[in-house]
């Protein structure tokens, strides 16, 4: 889950979306620039390169999760991205408000499974945050979604 974000947030905040929508998406890339150098770090400090992680795009040995028709552990597949590159205004507002809730559930999912199963405390801590914030961004997430 190292590069999606951040390559859906620039994409989405330089086009004629809903403000909160473009504002929201900044938010996304500042809050998880720090967290992706940290697991960046950590993969370097092991020895392991960022390209060889698992499928899911979570750290080596952690299972990918499966969640609708996004890629393993709700990660954005070349066609989601395409359809986000190619809708306008209101639909592509919803269109990445939804794509990015599915983003945000995958990526609580391993989050949850390294609170469960981790050995590296900090690794531990780090998901415990995650979990938090990518919950409370998927709270307000839905909201916007309502009011569009």
């Amino acid at each position: 889950m190292l590069g999606k974000p951040t390559q859906m947030s620039p994409i989405r905040a330089a086009d004629p979306i809903d403000p909160r929508v473009a504002s929201l998406a900044n938010d996304i890339k500042a809050a998880q620039g720090p967290e992706i150098q940290q697991l960046q770090g950590w993969l370097a400090d092991w020895g392991v390169s960022a390209t060889t992680t698992s499928p899911s795009g979570g750290m080596p040995g952690m299972p990918g999760h499966d969640v609708g028709n996004m890629g393993g552990g709700g990660m954005m597949t070349e066609q989601d991205m395409t359809a986000l590159r190619n809708a306008q205004g209101v639909e592509a507002s919803r269109l990445f408000l939804t794509q990015m809730i599915e983003h945000h559930k995958g990526a609580i999912t391993m989050a949850q499974t390294e609170v469960d199963s981790g050995q590296f405390a900090p690794a531990m801590e780090l998901a415990r945050s995650i979990i938090a914030s990518q919950q409370k961004e998927i709270d307000t997430m839905q909201q916007m979604l309502g009011s569009l």
